[in-house]
């Protein structure tokens, strides 16, 4: 390893492990107190990394150093803050006009890419590889499956993408080339879609064309893919996107699992027996129901919040945050707010029909 780079690598210093599986580190610069993510690389390709940090694109994390050392790549490079779309995804705290722009996003960095000369291919975008930032943008890491486009390649050798995102050719049917990112851009689109339950013949149509089989039925370029997304947004078609029945499925039976539903229904049961069998003291007639009914909908309310039933947990943005201890406690937050309007409401309701 170069004395100069072991030199400067070494002025950075562990302060967390974020994965130690991966080899990832969150580090501080000892002079500037810079954070930044250390990376440990078993597979990489140098010169497409010494070739991303002399032309940085925007959407990516800049590159600060690194060296090999013992056929290791160690490096430095810009620590992003944000949610991993995968979390994003998993919570269910999309919307269609995010998932577009994340695209267009994802597009614009992509088509960076794939201008160089050779183009450089990602060859493993997957919801994990992309971080969602504070200020809503996607940002697309990981580079080590990286490598630059080669036409007298006839197939790749090894597969070095994510089963499930990795395109057909690279598991040796074929090439890698810009097509292969338009194909792993399709199967993550058609993920974000799945997790609001979104359907419609224009998006449908954009992952078939991604998605091809054969990379040249897919789009010819990403600024092709690109200029699709941009005639849904400026035709204003993400309006009239329809939502499908799933989407309204109570908690349990969204994802039509046979022991969540079974689990569900038994839980609405005896939540509702529970509710409309509860007397309360000196209550009567129409207003002991009332109280019923409200105790109901009280219930209810909150597990709907802890499962963000109809994406409900936007209304409280510390359910969106990337620490799972703060997530948590902006669904408690959500679901007392939810419980104290449903009680004055109740309240004024008494107060006005029972008086």
């Amino acid at each position: 390893m170069d004395l100069s780079h072991r030199l400067a690598i070494s002025y950075y210093k562990t302060i967390a492990v974020i994965n130690e599986d991966h080899k990832i580190y969150l580090v501080q610069h000892q002079e500037t107190n810079q954070i930044c993510i250390k990376k440990i690389l078993d597979i990489y390709n140098i010169n497409v990394y010494e070739h991303l940090r002399s032309n940085h694109i925007t959407g990516t994390p800049k590159i600060i150093d690194y060296a090999e050392d013992d056929n290791q790549l160690i490096l430095i490079e810009e620590y992003i803050s944000g949610i991993s779309l995968s979390d994003k995804i998993s919570n269910a705290v999309l919307t269609l006009p995010d998932i577009l722009n994340y695209m267009v996003d994802l597009c614009r960095v992509l088509s960076d890419l794939h201008s160089f000369d050779p183009a450089i291919i990602h060859r493993d975008i997957k919801p994990s590889n992309v971080i969602i930032t504070h200020y809503n943008r996607a940002v697309l890491l990981d580079f080590n499956a990286a490598k630059f486009h080669s036409t007298n390649s006839t197939e790749d050798t090894v597969l070095l993408g994510t089963q499930g995102y990795a395109a057909p050719e690279q598991y040796g049917f074929g090439s890698s080339s810009p097509q292969t990112d338009i194909y792993s851009l399709g199967i993550m689109l058609k993920e974000m879609l799945a997790s609001i339950s979104y359907t419609s013949k224009e998006l449908d149509a954009i992952i078939y064309k991604c998605t091809q089989m054969n990379p040249t039925e897919r789009y010819s370029t990403i600024n092709e893919l690109q200029n699709e997304i941009f005639s849904l947004i400026d035709d204003k078609t993400i309006h009239t996107v329809t939502r499908s029945k799933s989407t309204y499925a109570l908690p349990g039976f969204r994802t039509k699992t046979p022991w969540k539903m079974i689990v569900a229904s038994a839980s609405y049961l005896f939540i509702s027996y529970l509710c409309l069998t509860l007397t309360v003291e000196n209550t009567y007639g129409g207003a002991l129901w009332l109280e019923r009914i409200f105790c109901l909908i009280i219930l209810l309310t909150t597990v709907f919040g802890c499962f963000n039933y109809l994406n409900i947990q936007k209304l409280m943005p510390l359910c969106q945050h990337q620490n799972r201890l703060i997530r948590y406690i902006g669904i408690a937050l959500l679901d007392v707010l939810l419980v104290f309007i449903l009680l004055t409401v109740m309240i004024i309701c008494e107060s006005i029909f029972f008086k």
